[in-house]
């Protein structure tokens, strides 16, 4: 694509992403000056339609950006009222109190939300004050100036040829340039991947890790909703073989959000995620609420869970990460989109008193100090061993030491433990298949549980299936002679959307990849054990259309 002229529009900031840090950044930098040019380019149809969260959320956030969000009409219209945690065993549950456990694991003050619909409000928001937010516009490159400083994006690239080739009906899209660039793509978001390699922002801080996020949106019987009622369980069907739990939120309209989320430094490959979140609804405390009742959406997507010390530096020339392109989910409270908020507003003010002092394209260290030093990384610091141990310890040792590491934190302000380190990433974590059983799981059962595919056909996802796929492979024989023998191809059940298939076809094995399916979870470009899969945007608008998730 070098050899494409392209037009090109400056703006002071350009911003990758509508979530709520892109957003966020936005709003803050209208406030600050209604005269500066801001840009937010989206690769969903729509803002809000990539979009997919618990969601139980802090207003923290909202609350330091927009102080009168509930007049300003914020789609928070469900508070928390009640908070239960449940460890599981296969026929039965065991309650865990709420009392011994440190305050900042209290969700009431909090809302149940969408944050698809938070950042459909946000992004009207933004467009009052001024604010150009193009949706259905992927970024799809990164433009560098001649000192190797971020420049800006190319957007807007359409109707490529399917070996990536430019054709008749090619757009070659658009450079947009800015003064500085924010990156709020989200989880391991393609251009915030390339950004930390070629600045190695990584260098001196541990591996990110992450989590697979798998949501189901239920309508339930009227009799059995309770709304504002917040429930998280850990153990069962899990056990040994992962770290991970569920969430069930109860909001409007007798709706219910059903969610599972697994660890990705699960050890073995043969562990098939989105069974296991299948197998969950069985349990009898959530087959009786769900009976009677229908799925009405899904979706999946990848969690950073790293925490304090996975965060890498966070500025290089001209550019910024906000939000879960640097990863800052409290994990142990699953609550990571306040933070998100509070790092586009960090971002926005330094990016202001740049501009305003007459620079740019420089780092913006004011940026990463206030991030670190100020609300979110003091949220982070007290829940940095959470993840470490749990990795190391399993899950009951690591309740306990947990929780007792969480109170030392936020009565005194240390850790017994210092900070602990993850190790590997999750990639790596990966064993070879020949140390671990098959497992078995039971065929869905169309009411309760559901195969991949009809499942995926609620994420109401699509791609031009002209365009080339967006799932690259580095070495496009190692699926079938590395991955295939060694760890039985994991692709094949660790991506929640099917979009992976070894076939077996005249005699050989075929690595078939159905990108028509992906629901831009990441889960592929975080997991594969060889490190083969690179995911990249496809052309804007394609993916997942999600309703309210």
């Amino acid at each position: 694509m070098a050899e494409i002229e392209r037009e090109s529009m400056e703006y002071d900031v350009v911003i990758v992403g509508a979530g709520p840090a892109g957003l966020s950044a936005a709003i803050r930098l209208k406030q600050l000056d209604a005269d500066l040019s801001v840009v937010v380019l989206e690769k969903g149809s729509e803002v809000g339609a990539h979009i997919l969260s618990g969601a139980v959320l802090d207003p923290c956030g909202l609350d330091t950006l927009m102080p009168d969000w509930k007049a300003k009409g914020a789609p928070l219209d469900t508070p928390v009222t009640e908070d239960h945690f449940y460890v599981l065993g296969e026929a039965g549950q065991m309650r865990v109190p709420n009392f011994p456990m440190p305050p900042l694991m209290n969700n009431h003050g909090n809302y149940i939300v969408s944050m698809g619909n938070v950042c459909r409000w946000m992004a009207e928001q933004a467009e009052e004050m001024g604010v150009e937010i193009f949706p259905g516009m992927a970024c799809s490159e990164m433009v560098y100036g001649e000192n190797g400083e971020v420049k800006g994006v190319v957007a807007g690239v359409f109707g490529l040829e399917a070996d990536g080739s430019i054709g008749e009906n090619t757009e070659p899209g658009m450079e947009l340039h800015g003064k500085y660039v924010f990156l709020s793509e989200g989880v391991r978001g393609s251009l915030s991947k390339e950004v930390i390699a070629r600045y190695n922002l990584s260098d001196g801080h541990e591996p990110q890790k992450f989590g697979l996020g798998m949501k189901e949106i239920w309508e339930i019987d009227p009799d059995k909703h309770r709304p504002g009622s917040v429930t998280h369980t850990m153990g069962w069907p899990l056990g040994k073989n992962a770290g991970g739990g569920s969430f069930i939120y109860h909001l409007e309209n007798n709706q219910v959000y059903v969610g599972f989320v697994v660890h990705l430094n699960y050890r073995n490959p043969h562990l098939y995620p989105y069974m296991e979140f299948q197998r969950f609804k069985h349990h009898p405390m959530v087959a009786d609420l769900l009976k009677g009742g229908k799925r009405v959406a899904y979706g999946a997507r990848a969690i950073t869970e790293g925490g304090y010390q996975s965060m890498p530096k966070m500025v290089a020339p001209g550019v910024a990460l906000l939000g879960c392109s640097v990863g800052m989910v409290n994990l142990p409270r699953i609550k990571g989109n306040h933070n998100a908020m509070l790092s586009g507003k960090a971002a926005a003010e330094a990016a202001h008193e740049a501009i305003k002092a007459g620079r740019s394209s420089d780092e913006l260290t004011g940026y990463e100090a206030e991030v670190r030093g100020g609300p979110i990384g003091k949220d982070l610091k007290k829940v940095r061993n959470v993840k470490p141990m749990w990795s190391k310890w399993g899950l009951s040792a690591s309740l306990v030491a947990g929780g007792f590491d969480m109170w030392t934190n936020s009565l005194l302000g240390l850790s017994l433990f210092g900070t602990m380190k993850h190790g590997k990433t999750d990639a790596a974590a990966t064993e070879p298949a020949s140390k671990h059983k098959v497992i078995d799981y039971p065929r869905p059962d169309g009411k309760l549980s559901f195969d991949r595919l009809t499942n995926v056909s609620y994420s109401m996802t699509n791609h031009e299936e002209s365009q080339p796929a967006h799932l690259h492979l580095k070495d496009a024989s190692v699926p079938i002679t590395v991955n295939l023998p060694q760890y039985a191809e994991p692709a094949q059940r660790y991506c929640p959307a099917g979009v992976y298939e070894v076939v077996h076809k005249d005699g050989e094995d075929r690595f078939v990849i159905n990108f028509q399916n992906c629901v831009h979870c990441k889960t592929c470009d975080i997991k594969d054990p060889s490190q083969n899969i690179n995911w990249v945007t496809p052309q804007g608008g394609d993916g997942p259309n999600y309703p309210n998730m």
